[in-house]
């Protein structure tokens, strides 16, 4: 008699399979914060990181480039309470939202010009590159 291992439904198993249950090593870092996703791009005269931050305001970020390593940071804290004296009850919620994100800048990155600007829920922060790493147009040599 030849043993045939079991499958049960295979659309069953491809549910459990993926990664719907395994969301927390995603979203979360090591210390149970939410961090946010983080584009990082280069283009010929600079270096682009957009950071995907909604519900957020220009003035929780904080940005630093100390020892050639940028540092994108925020904090944030509401709070809302709501009473009702003729039924007696109160509510009162609050939230703390925190994250830091560092980036080690290239030989090539300026460092000294770095800007940034949030629109949108995006905070873009752009480092030109410095004029020596860009690209420079071909130039011709004479031959004598």
């Amino acid at each position: 008699m030849t043993l045939v291992r079991f499958t049960g439904n295979p659309l069953i198993d491809r549910f459990f399979d993926t990664d719907l249950f395994d969301w927390t090593s995603k979203n979360y870092s090591r210390t149970n914060t939410t961090l946010p996703s983080v584009n990082v791009k280069e283009s010929d005269n600079e270096f682009s990181i957009e950071v995907a931050a909604p519900g957020f305001d220009k003035t929780d970020f904080k940005i630093e480039v100390h020892n050639d390593v940028l540092t994108v940071s925020s904090e944030k804290q509401t709070e809302n309470e709501t009473k009702d004296e003729s039924e007696r009850y109160t509510k009162r919620e609050f939230s703390y939202q925190s994250f830091s994100r560092s980036f080690s800048l290239p030989l090539t990155a300026d460092g000294d010009k770095v800007e940034a600007v949030y629109d949108k829920g995006i905070l873009t922060v752009s480092i030109p590159k410095k004029e020596e790493a860009k690209p420079k147009a071909p130039r011709a040599i004479e031959i004598k």
